[in-house]
């Protein structure tokens, strides 16, 4: 599936009952773009353990655990929506804590990401002797790290020269854990224009939620979009977002954006039994 360009495998261990230390290294062999199926991320559906209606584990297609996935969230609530695990209203347990979704029709779905626990508007990345000025925001518990760097040109940068200030900003000292890099312009009131390099895929992607979710929060507290219906235009398509915020805190995250069923099948035992011996 994919939710704005943003795609990912979707493994249902309900029904398959694998072993999760298994997880890791299915990811990287699945997310593999020339020997597996070629995706973002891969998606577990497993058993809830905390109320909801099931749990939802996010892997990196380097096979690292991520927190939590905005457009994954959107897509993995279709798929339990279509196989009967929920209803149009549904409660998605995550490891940065519990996720709600609704279906708006049969493709589109809102859910309501986490709220912030870090909110940083003025943390400062040094590089190369210069300086980047950046909103750092953790949505979730632990926390999705997210840095939001004001660029006005970034898309008139060459792509290979942006990528490496995202590589370079995404594991900068600044930023312990790391952090999702993304560059955005304001393009009119409530309007914005962004790409995000993704930590775990360590590269852009063409759509990223929770990025959208920080952009959204982070500019609305600067004062410089209004927090309601804000698009976001990212190069796999347009998402929108709606939060409540107050002087210097946001809360109510809400992302709307499209999901797409790519295809259905299965995977042979010739493509998993070979790559995982490598790990």
């Amino acid at each position: 599936m994919h939710g704005a360009g943003n795609d990912f495998v979707i493994v249902n261990n309900i029904e398959l009952a694998l072993p999760r230390e298994r997880f890791p290294a299915l990811a990287r062999v699945l997310c593999a773009a020339h020997t597996g199926v070629g995706t973002d991320g891969m998606m577990v559906v497993v058993p809830p353990e905390k109320g909801g209606d099931y749990g939802m584990l996010f892997y990196n297609s380097d096979g690292s655990l991520g927190e939590m996935c905005g457009n994954g969230a959107r897509c993995i609530c279709r798929y339990g929506h279509d196989r009967g695990l929920a209803g149009d209203r549904q409660r998605v347990e995550t490891t940065a804590g519990l996720v709600t979704g609704e279906r708006m029709d049969a493709a589109r779905y809102r859910v309501r990401l986490n709220d912030p626990s870090v909110i940083d508007l003025r943390r400062t990345a040094e590089l190369d002797g210069k300086t980047y000025d950046c909103a750092y925001l953790e949505l979730g518990d632990p926390g999705i790290p997210h840095a939001v760097v004001l660029l006005e040109d970034w898309d008139a940068w060459e792509t290979g020269r942006l990528r490496e200030l995202g590589r370079a900003l995404r594991s900068a000292p600044v930023f312990p854990k790391g952090a999702n890099v993304s560059f955005v312009k304001r393009t009119g009131p409530d309007a914005v224009r962004a790409v995000t390099f993704e930590r775990g895929v360590e590269d852009f992607t063409l759509a990223c939620g929770t990025g959208c979710g920080s952009i959204t929060a982070a500019l609305t507290l600067m004062g410089l979009v209004s927090g309601r219906d804000v698009t976001i235009d990212m190069p796999g398509g347009l998402l929108s977002v709606s939060l409540t915020h107050d002087m210097d805190s946001v809360c109510d995250i809400f992302l709307i954006g499209p999901t797409c069923l790519v295809f259905e099948g299965e995977v042979s035992d010739e493509l998993l039994e070979a790559p995982c011996r490598m790990f």
